[in-house]
């Protein structure tokens, strides 16, 4: 085995390591919405995600140029830095244990976010006068502070006009009636000396029962130019939830791929290709936890409260990767929930304060690992 080929297999692995941990944590923010209202099943929902998001790491290969560039490290670091396979190992490593310590605790973090941290702790250690701090703010930094609150601006304003035309069509929201009976099990009293061999006796009580959430699911009735209105909702809910993902893998799959085709000898589209299986892996097998953190933990949600914070979510995902800004999917697709939830009087503050600390400590805690992973790795990978 050539040393070459050494050096595209501990490229490899650390990349793909870091592909994993990216989808385990984000594969399934598309479609947290499609859960948390109750829309499709979990296992639905994330077969959903895994292909659109797969459909959009393709896509990266053609349209996400910018975005390749800018991960790696190109313009950062003094280029013979990045063809230090050190570099692009210590920067794979430290993303890649930073989202997967906040997917164990089931935190929403930014791979993005992490990744840039990486490329701050790596880049200062490797080359502590070479590095253009310059460029941090407007490529990186920016984007990932701007992109939640216009997220949450997006939601506050375009949900309550969502809500305005819907009522101009008449389409209400409907409660449901529940009518059965109730089963109430009753354990047969014993005396001493007594052996009973019955099965518990189950009565059944008529129940009738009011409500919108958990017992009865709340619906929308009406047309919206002569379709139904909840066939409508939720077909337009399905296929932007994947348009998200599609976005999400269009804008996280070159990141990734940057470190492991920059200076080495895999191409383009087999690193691209390679990214998106692990994307579509890590979410597979790791997801559950995040997924019950953004479709419950953060607001409750009806089907047009979600499609509103979905619709506000692809439209800036979208544009970013388009424009080549590396926004964080989770921070906006979490400002959308976040903003819904305020308009609605719904969030759940505690839940959302412990989300923006993770999103607080994700660059300082890559910046660290990613420095002392370059001490360690500098002079011993060549």
């Amino acid at each position: 085995m050539g040393s070459s080929t050494i050096i595209v297999i501990l490229m490899l692995i650390p990349g793909i390591f870091l592909a994993f941990t990216n989808g385990a944590n984000d594969n399934f923010k598309g479609v947290a919405t499609l859960y948390g209202s109750e829309t499709l099943s979990y296992k639905m929902a994330l077969a959903w995600a895994t292909i659109t998001t797969l459909l959009g790491a393709i896509a990266a290969t053609f349209f996400a140029e910018k975005l390749l560039h800018s991960f790696s490290g190109k313009g950062l670091v003094p280029t013979e830095v990045i063809q230090l396979s050190s570099f692009g190992v210590s920067v794979a490593l430290a993303a890649a244990i930073t989202v997967l310590l906040a997917t164990i605790f089931g935190f929403p973090i930014s791979t993005t976010h992490a990744l840039t941290g990486a490329l701050l702790g790596v880049g200062y250690i490797a080359s502590p006068m070479g590095m253009d701090l310059s460029k941090i703010y407007s490529s990186f930094l920016a984007p990932l502070l701007i992109s939640p609150i216009m997220a949450i601006v997006g939601a506050v304003i375009l949900y309550p006009l969502f809500s305005f035309v819907r009522k101009k069509s008449r389409i209400t929201r409907e409660s449901c009636l529940c009518i059965g009976n109730q089963v109430i099990s009753v354990q047969p009293q014993l005396t001493a000396g007594t052996q009973v061999n019955t099965v518990i006796s189950s009565p059944s009580f008529p129940m009738l029962q009011v409500g919108t959430q958990m017992s009865c699911k709340e619906q929308y009735q009406g047309q919206f130019f002569g379709i139904n209105a909840k066939g409508l909702i939720d077909t337009v809910h399905f296929l932007s939830s994947g348009l998200v993902s599609f976005a999400r893998g269009l804008n996280d799959a070159p990141k990734i791929a940057a470190l492991l085709f920059i200076g080495h000898s895999l191409s383009k589209e087999v690193s691209v290709a390679t990214i998106g299986i692990a994307m579509a892996l890590g979410g597979i097998f790791m997801a559950r936890k995040v997924a019950e953190t953004m479709s419950h933990q953060i607001t409750s949600m009806n089907d047009g409260q979600a499609l509103s914070a979905n619709l506000i979510t692809c439209a800036i995902v979208l544009g970013a990767s388009r424009l080549g800004l590396p926004v964080s999917t989770t921070h906006v697709s979490c400002g959308a929930l976040f903003g819904i939830g305020a308009v609605t009087k719904q969030a759940h503050w505690n839940s959302i304060l412990k989300i923006f600390l993770s999103w607080v400590i994700t660059l300082p805690v890559a910046a660290l690992l990613g420095f002392l992973f370059f001490n360690l790795f500098n002079g011993r990978i060549s």
